[in-house]
């Protein structure tokens, strides 16, 4: 597995690398038998630390967490302690669900851009009166399920998440409605 543990305008000593390491094998150990890659990024925030993880699998799924704490390793500890829940969590579905899974989980890439909001006191726009956007960049898109797409998004805590679906092949939108339901949609070829 590989690790990426950084810090943001801060110093992240041999100990606390060593320490990350070790409590993230520990804790992907009990609820995942494949993790690929393991980002872990400090930063500070006025008087705390903060701490995030985006953890990898080769199922597919990726696992984030964030905490924070006055201290540097209390930050991390309390980041490992939520993501060893949300492991725990769907440690069931995880092992169920790709336990006869051949071969990860086909990526493809995708454009993904950031429009400028659009005030009615500004006008600042393209000339045709669309939004500007203000930022591109590549975002990967998932072949999976429609259940282990729902499980990504909630592991992601992200409102929405656009995937192919493995059994259509075709792009499927799964999302968080305001009544706290998740919504699906699946638009019919040609349709």
């Amino acid at each position: 597995m590989r690790y990426r543990i950084s810090g943001k305008q801060i110093e992240i000593g041999e100990a606390l690398s060593t320490h990350v390491r070790s409590a993230l094998e520990e804790i992907l150990g009990k609820y995942s038998q494949r993790p690929t890659d393991a980002q872990v990024v400090f930063s500070r925030d006025a008087h705390n630390f903060v701490c995030e993880a985006t953890v990898h699998l080769s199922s597919g799924l990726t696992a984030q967490a964030k905490a924070q704490d006055v201290e540097i390793y209390a930050a991390f500890d309390a980041c490992g302690a939520k993501m060893d829940k949300q492991l725990r969590r769907y440690k069931r579905r995880l092992k169920n669900h790709h336990r006869d899974r051949a071969a990860d989980v086909e990526v493809s890439q995708g454009a993904s851009y950031i429009l400028a909001r659009h005030d009615e006191d500004r006008e600042e726009d393209d000339g045709d009166g669309h939004p500007i956007i203000i930022a591109e960049m590549e975002t990967k898109i998932s072949t999976l399920a429609v259940g282990d797409a729902v499980m990504q998004m909630e592991l992601n805590h992200s409102p929405v998440l656009v995937f192919r679906n493995e059994k259509t092949e075709g792009l499927n939108v799964v999302y968080r409605r305001e009544d706290g339901n998740i919504g699906w949609i699946d638009p019919k070829p040609g349709g």
